[in-house]
């Protein structure tokens, strides 16, 4: 059995102009004070790190690999979730996502899906450089408008935005497996990726790509009431990778599961930090140390309540409390009756 890695931080939700949120060396330095042992990197800060000169320079990847290394942590994951994201919008969305791309492709959605896709790309590649396993995005979403069948969707609506799906990311997986890289999809409302049978009807356009992976956050599915235990396992043998992140769900008579356009803090469906929710994190490792999960337990925050630097403190020590170091030997080896050398005659069959 393998013992999580952890803990682990996601620094997109922490990134700022002042210090020690504005730079890579700050950010590594307040982590390790803290007792975060890595980082999983948002690429889309040049003051993080210069994507594209990642993925075309191994001697600017290992300096940005010594930046973290120097404060005693590593990096666990690179993020492209932004650009994920631009792989595949639906227009009623294209202005609301222009924020994600340069502003020179604002007006030019095929330029920006373009550019969007040679992101994706080099964030296979920068991994690779910085001699990581696995890289976390969104999926895009062509079909999430129509999520709710009301009018009714034409026939093959669904079925047609799945294919297109799979034709954008295929190549891009092909790119993935070439590099030896891991790239997960987070489940996530949003997202045509949003649950375990939009996954599966992904991987069938996809044709079971072995890379078409999955981070697993749990505080997603208690916001859809999906069995997140359950889901683990179903699908431990695609879960590469980890968000720490809780959330609690409290319907009322006046409001449910889509919120009522209400802010965060107002809403029966909200994310907490780990720990002030709903989420049972001891029976999640349990399960993640049964299957062997080999990557990080990452504290993403998002909280409508808590300070984040108060989230990211606690944070580190719920993470820390709840890896199981597993056992190297069995509890009742004690007790052993013997040897495999008596079965035959223990079975009266000598």
């Amino acid at each position: 059995m393998l013992t999580i890695k952890g803990p682990a931080i996601f620094i997109a939700q922490f990134i700022g102009d002042k210090p020690p949120f504005n730079n890579l060396q700050n950010i590594a330095q307040w982590a390790a004070s803290l007792g975060f042992k890595a980082l999983q990197i948002p690429t889309s800060d040049p003051r993080f790190i210069d994507l594209q000169l990642a993925a075309e320079s191994k001697t600017y990847a290992d300096e940005i690999n010594g930046v973290v290394k120097e404060l005693g942590l590593e990096i666990s994951e690179l993020s492209t979730h932004t650009q994920g994201q631009l792989v595949a919008v639906n227009p009623v969305y294209n202005d609301l996502f222009n924020g994600f791309a340069p502003s020179k492709f604002h007006n030019d959605f095929k330029g920006r899906q373009e550019w969007a896709v040679q992101q994706v790309k080099y964030a296979a590649k920068a991994s690779q450089n910085l001699g990581l396993k696995a890289s976390v995005t969104f999926s895009g979403a062509l079909a999430w408008p129509f999520i709710y069948p009301w009018p009714q969707r034409p026939a093959g609506l669904i079925q047609e935005a799945f294919q297109e799906l799979g034709k954008r990311w295929h190549p891009i997986l092909d790119y993935y497996d070439e590099c030896g890289i891991d790239l997960c999809y987070e489940i996530h409302p949003g997202e045509d990726l949003h649950d375990g049978v939009t996954y599966e009807m992904f991987l069938e356009r996809v044709g079971q790509h072995q890379r078409a992976n999955l981070l697993y956050d749990p505080s997603h599915f208690v916001l859809q009431c999906l069995n997140y235990l359950d889901f683990i396992d179903i699908y431990h043998e695609r879960i590469k990778m980890m968000h720490v992140k809780d959330a609690e769900f409290n319907p009322s008579g006046r409001q449910g599961v889509y919120g009522g356009y209400q802010n965060w803090e107002d809403r029966a469906g909200r994310f907490r930090s780990p720990g002030d929710g709903q989420v049972d994190f001891a029976a999640i490792f349990s399960k993640m140390a049964q299957y062997n999960f080999p990557g990080w337990a990452v504290l993403e925050w998002e909280c409508a309540l808590k300070h984040p630097e108060d989230g990211a403190r606690e944070g580190a020590t719920f993470i820390k409390d709840h890896i199981i170091r597993v056992t190297d030997y069995a509890f009742d080896s004690f007790a052993s009756s013997g040897t495999s050398s008596i079965n035959k005659k223990i079975l009266g069959i000598e």
